[in-house]
């Protein structure tokens, strides 16, 4: 009994050591957000608490000191088997015969007999029956739960609902990075979904200025490599956004959100080489790209990656 009850405990402790961390940290968070007055009545009850189990405990010993004295001054309660043992008789080990006696040689196989050992056909102890019969309950109801009346979630359902859970918050940190996008983190996205967006935009909203294949019109030519205020994707961006009041270009920040003017930033340099129908001279400065390190490389390819 004694290493069945160690087994339990150990198992317990096993299976519940990452759940105590979790109702540890709760229980602390929960004790900060409570006032004086709450605080004060929880001692209070866990000084009642206390002194109820110190009474139980005196009222075990005083019983128990009771039966010794009682034992002691009849001789024949002496004999009778006490509390304990009634309970692991009936419901532990059940009512073992006598070695040597008539109850256990009845018992004894003698077609099982090997090298001079018999054996007893003793029954079952109660707590396995007990045990046996809670596991047969416990898969009737297990079975009838998630197979029969489908209350239950399966092993695949779970992993399903934990795939659309994930997609949500991939989502979710996907508008939270698209938001956070500006003239320092944004990046040259050529994926044909950014460009494709990017072109309905610049359509929409660009070639009334730049003409719709980007030869220029009131606004310079985008398809040359000479740019006024620079021909990178953080230059660009940067004009896109905030615009060139002094030669009547207006900032798209309030109209476009931060991945709208990334993917318009990128059909820009995309018309790089084109040849429009009818270009405007070039204005600016020869733009040269700098060479790119490959640290800042794998940065860039990451948030693309990130972004589609």
């Amino acid at each position: 009994m004694k290493k069945l009850s160690l087994s339990l405990a150990l198992l317990a402790l096993a299976n519940s050591k990452s759940w105590a961390q979790t109702a540890e940290s709760n229980w602390y968070t929960t004790l900060q957000s409570m006032d004086s007055g709450q605080i004060t009545l929880l001692i209070i009850l866990g000084i009642v608490l206390l002194v109820i189990i110190l009474l139980l405990i005196l009222m075990v010993y005083l019983m128990s000191f009771m039966v010794a004295v009682l034992k002691k001054e009849n001789p024949e309660m002496a004999k009778e088997p006490s509390w304990w043992e009634k309970f692991k008789e009936r419901f532990v080990t059940g009512k073992l015969p006598e070695v040597g006696s008539k109850d256990e040689k009845a018992k004894v196989m003698a077609d099982h007999s090997y090298d001079g050992i018999t054996e007893l056909d003793n029954f079952m102890p109660p707590w396995l029956q007990w045990v046996f019969i809670l596991t047969i309950a416990f898969g009737v109801g297990y079975f009838v739960n998630y197979s029969v009346l489908g209350i239950g979630k399966t092993g695949v359902e779970e992993y399903e609902e934990e795939l659309q859970l994930e997609a949500i918050a991939a989502e979710a940190r996907k508008a939270t990075m698209m938001a956070s996008i500006d003239e320092s983190s944004v990046v040259f996205d050529e994926s044909g979904a950014a460009l494709s967006s990017g072109k309905s935009i610049f359509e929409a909203n660009c070639a009334a200025c730049h003409a719709s294949d980007g030869g220029g019109g009131v606004g310079p030519n985008l398809t040359d490599e000479f740019w006024i205020h620079g021909g990178s994707i953080q230059d660009v961006f940067k004009i896109v956004k905030y615009g060139v009041v002094s030669k009547g270009m207006v900032p798209w920040e309030d109209q476009l959100s931060p991945v709208e003017i990334q993917q318009v930033s990128s059909f820009i340099l995309s018309l790089k080489g084109s040849t429009p129908a009818n270009p405007k001279d070039p204005q600016g400065e020869l733009f040269v790209q700098e060479a790119i390190q490959p640290e800042e490389l794998a940065s860039d390819s990451t948030a693309i990656i990130a972004l589609n």
